[in-house]
Formats: structure tokens, C-alpha cells, sequence
């Protein structure tokens, strides 16, 4: 079965205002059959412990219907933020759509 693959791309601040609807967002996207969702945090320039949190729960989420989740093009804070919660080991992330198509191919 090919993968269903969608890609979000949040901006600006991610806590607690965004995370509510960005879960929101996720849980349609399960719905609709998506079973490979990308984040694409380029456009991110704040991410506070709640917004981690919803990426924790999209996560599980996603892993709970059978699905994948990677996350792309995290800047320095955001990588900061998951090195000092060991987040980083959690997520799959990659640093280019090409990478997804490999790992896709080879999981």
C-alpha cells in the first residue's frame, strides 16, 4: 500500500494558542486515510514546552492509526529544545523531502 503523505508547515509561534488547533488539524488528516505526516518547522521562530507537547501527542497519535511522523528543518532553538529534553531520539528527523522518500522506501 502506497503511503498517504501530507505535509504541514506551520509558522510563527508554536505553544499553547497553536497546539490545540494544530491537533485538530492532525486528527482530520488521520481521518481523511493520511498515514505519513511531515512537519516542516521552517517557518517556526518559537517553539515553548507546550508546543513540544503537542508534537509529543500528534506523535502518538499518528503512531496510533499505524502511521509515521518526521519532522523537518528544525532551527537552532528547536534543536536546542530537543537536545535538552531528549526529545531529538523520539522523533524521526530528517533534513530534506528526499531523505523522507528514502526512508520511506527503507524503514
Amino acid at each position: 500500500m502506497l503511503p498517504k503523505v501530507k505535509v504541514l508547515r506551520p509558522e510563527g509561534i508554536l505553544d499553547s494558542a497553536k497546539s490545540a488547533q494544530f491537533r485538530q488539524q492532525i486528527n482530520e488528516l488521520i481521518d481523511e486515510g493520511v498515514n505519513v505526516v511531515l512537519i516542516d518547522l521552517k517557518k517556526v521562530t518559537f517553539m515553548d514546552s507546550s508546543g513540544l507537547g503537542a508534537l509529543v501527542l500528534i506523535l502518538k497519535t499518528v503512531r496510533n492509526s499505524g502511521g509515521r511522523l518526521f519532522l523537518m528543518s528544525l532551527n537552532d532553538q528547536i534543536k536546542m529544545l530537543f537536545d535538552l529534553t531528549n526529545m531529538g531520539s523520539i522523533f524521526e528527523i530528517i533534513e530534506d523531502k528526499s531523505e523522507l522518500e528514502e526512508r520511506l522506501r527503507n524503514p
